[in-house]
């Protein structure tokens, strides 16, 4: 809290797509220190459960993508106490609504950007990073940490929702 009693925002570090690359992944822990993030949603692809352990400073909330294997990495996820939504999550953050999708599922993706019922969508798969709003809803695509010709990631303000986004070292 500041000397105002105003609450201080909180500072989500959204990544997408590290396909288990422990380098790459390194840089992201890099930025998210330095951005001084209070929480971390991972938005698929995850690839490892290497991934998990080097997110494991924070609260942290993972979905699947579709070249996860679930029955490898749901366990890392389990053991360092962090949520595993499986395919699809929701949470609520300072009254927000907020959802996270990998994205390959397109019908899943465009119910869940039409219900307008989130606030923030965040959201992967295509490795290219956007930043969006369809009605209500702002979108929120960090990107991808691996396989990108910029690897990205997205640092969000609630409950603003002011996105920033994050070029990480080639």
């Amino acid at each position: 809290m500041s000397g105002t009693g105003r609450k201080e925002p909180t500072r989500i570090g959204v990544l997408s797509d590290t396909h288990g690359h422990r380098a790459k992944a390194e840089h992201v822990v890099d930025v998210f220190c330095r951005r001084q993030i209070d929480l971390v949603i991972h938005c698929g692809d995850i690839g490892s459960p290497e991934i998990v352990e080097l997110l494991s400073p924070w609260p942290a909330h993972f979905v699947f993508g579709n070249v996860d294997d679930p029955a490898e990495i749901r366990p890392a996820i389990v053991r360092l106490e962090k949520v595993c939504h499986e395919r699809f999550g929701a949470i609520e953050l300072d009254g927000l609504h907020v959802a996270f999708l990998h994205g390959d599922d397109g019908d899943l993706f465009r119910q869940t950007v039409q219900s307008g019922q989130w606030d923030l969508v965040c959201f992967g798969h295509s490795h290219l990073a956007e930043v969006s709003q369809r009605g209500p809803t702002k979108l929120v695509n960090p990107g991808a940490v691996y396989r990108a010709a910029r690897p990205s990631v997205a640092i969000i303000e609630i409950p603003a929702l002011s996105v920033a986004l994050e070029m990480l070292r080639q």
